[in-house]
């Protein structure tokens, strides 16, 4: 095999900057998408308090008939202020509860915020919102 004097071992610098380019337009194009992948992902971190907290209030209403919970009691059924466990809500109640009625919110902390949805809230009937997040 005969190879010339001038044969081309390498890639030229167009060719490495073409290539550089290339990645580029598709790092822009996939970095916003992989972002908001990972931020609908944590909704469900909102999601699961906020379920877990209906849970509880459920059972402190089956147990003293009202939903009106003391502030020393919320600590002990298990519903404070406390954020999820990756930093990314916080659980509270919207207003106070009455014997009849509450709230419950989770406020997006941190990177969270970013989400569209923004606070997702449930009522003690079971109305979710915003709506269109819960699916």
């Amino acid at each position: 095999m005969h190879r010339s004097k001038h044969s081309q071992r390498g890639f030229t610098l167009i060719e490495l900057m073409i290539t550089v380019a290339i990645v580029a337009i598709l790092a822009t194009i996939a970095y916003p998408a992989y972002t908001k992948y990972v931020i609908r992902g944590y909704r469900s971190e909102g999601m699961a308090m906020l379920t877990d907290a209906v849970a509880r209030m459920e059972r402190y209403y089956a147990q003293n008939n009202s939903y009106a919970v003391p502030a020393p009691a919320l600590e002990k059924i298990g519903i404070t202020n406390a954020n999820s466990i990756n930093n990314k809500y916080t659980l509270s109640f919207s207003g106070t509860p009455t014997p009849t009625t509450y709230t419950l919110q989770a406020t997006p902390i941190n990177a969270q915020t970013a989400d569209s949805c923004g606070t997702l809230s449930i009522t003690q009937d079971g109305t979710k919102t915003p709506a269109d997040c819960w699916k």
